[in-house]
């Protein structure tokens, strides 16, 4: 397997490449009294959190704040970064793609390059070339073709919760996370792309550890940036090989789609390839299954939403889905670069300035939802933006994560509705709110 010393990547020679814009003000700027880049910050979880940034989005909704505490690549001239707490804010910069770019990264974090350039593909796009790479694959992911396959998710859901109920009744201990709620991503992303599924526990691992950077037990005290690019060279070596069999014997899946797709009359690389699937593998194992976690121990904290959810389960998952995913806020934040001097919340936002879009403030703004800080699978009006503020980067698998949750939870519903949950442990990382385990017990 290739390692990180032995890689052959390089970004040594920059003289082709489209360098960010700068400016002399930025450097010059008062922080707010309000920290939420800090370690401490994001050592909280949501709920402690969500007064800071309620302060923000009622006096500050888009303010100065210093660079990450410990970025996993620290910049010594990185002068800071906006944040942007308020749900209309975010969907307007996520709506101007032309003015707040995303080639020149879209992640809160300072990572390593050699990283970025290994796990973004399309997402670190812009337009046109994000519309045409994107488009080789979003026909798969259309609510049609979603509808097509869903027997065959609703057939997983069903085996994947069965056989945590057996392994219960056998008198084993089981988790949430690694019994049921990781699975099915993993399985549909597999069955999508043709991956064997003797590789599948691979490509997950390597995706969770992809996301590992701030989280001391998913470290174990191993380099953050070493991790990070050895994980994404398990997929590419993984994904390689995978080509070069769809290339003799193409098969009629998505990653044989990649294979035989070209841009603007040209091939896509066997790494353009690979960083296309470091990026669905990672997206697989991400909003499902931690949004399910969140949701299961939703349904063991208010017993009265869910006896109100189980009451019609058919008649209301539609709306307990909507509120899960904007109860768990899994994704966090987004970065976009500024290109084009903006105003936005009252600041004048100037090329160069680096943009964080923080999602899991824009869930709780009181100006859109009511009670936001409340549980309410009732709730009707709930534009929340765990998929994404809107524009060309909304999240292209947001049908299939629904629908997969929409299986998840018909199966607890009739297998085990009497399940109960203990103390989750939580992902600690500045990016992805996730649960690393979640005890469950099935119930009578």
């Amino acid at each position: 397997m290739t390692t990180f010393e032995d890689s052959e990547l390089s970004f040594d020679d920059d003289s082709d490449l489209d360098l960010a814009p700068t400016n002399d003000v930025a450097a010059t700027r008062s922080f707010d009294a309000l920290n939420v880049s800090s370690d401490a910050f994001w050592d909280l979880d949501l709920p402690e959190r969500e007064p800071i940034f309620a302060e923000l989005r009622q006096d500050r909704p888009v303010s100065w704040q210093p660079p990450i505490e410990t970025a996993v690549s620290p910049d010594p001239d990185d002068p800071g970064f906006w944040a942007v707490v308020r749900h209309k804010d975010i969907s307007e910069v996520s709506h101007n793609s032309d003015v707040f770019v995303s080639r020149y990264g879209v992640m809160f974090d300072t990572l390593p390059a050699v990283f970025l350039e290994m796990a973004m593909s399309f997402l670190a796009m812009d337009s046109p070339q994000h519309q045409k790479v994107r488009r080789l694959v979003s026909s798969a992911f259309t609510a049609r073709q979603i509808q097509r396959i869903e027997h065959d998710i609703a057939s997983r859901a069903r085996r994947i919760v069965a056989a945590a109920a057996a392994k219960a009744a056998d008198g084993a201990a089981i988790d949430f996370v690694e019994d049921i709620s990781k699975h099915l991503p993993v399985e549909m992303f597999g069955d999508m792309f043709g991956i064997p599924a003797d590789l599948r526990p691979t490509f997950s691992h390597a995706a969770d550890e992809t996301q590992a950077w701030a989280d001391p037990v998913l470290l174990a005290g191993r380099d953050p940036a070493e991790v990070q690019v050895e994980a994404a060279l398990v997929i590419h070596d993984l994904t390689e090989e995978l080509i070069a069999q769809r290339r003799s014997h193409p098969t009629d899946d998505l990653l044989t789609s990649l294979v035989q797709a070209e841009v603007d009359g040209e091939s896509l690389s066997d790494f353009e390839i690979g960083a296309t699937m470091v990026l669905f593998a990672v997206a697989a194992t991400d909003t499902t299954r931690h949004t399910a976690s969140f949701g299961a121990k939703a349904l063991n904290d208010h017993p009265d939403q869910r006896a109100w959810l189980w009451a019609d389960f058919e008649g209301r998952i539609g709306t307990a889905v909507e509120e899960f995913l904007r109860w768990g806020s899994v994704v966090q934040n987004f970065r976009r670069t500024c290109v084009t001097e903006y105003e936005l919340g009252g600041q004048k936002i100037l090329p160069g300035d680096k943009v964080v879009m923080m999602y899991s403030s824009g869930n709780r703004d009181e100006s859109v939802f009511e009670n936001p800080n409340q549980l309410d699978l009732a709730r009707q009006r709930n534009p929340h933006i765990a998929f994404g503020g809107g524009g060309i980067h909304f999240c292209l698998g947001s049908q299939l994560a629904r629908t997969m949750l929409k299986s998840l939870f018909g199966e607890l519903h009739s297998q085990m509705p009497d399940f109960s949950t203990g103390t989750p442990t939580l992902v600690r990382t500045n990016f992805i709110r996730g649960v690393l385990s979640l005890p469950l017990e099935v119930g009578a």
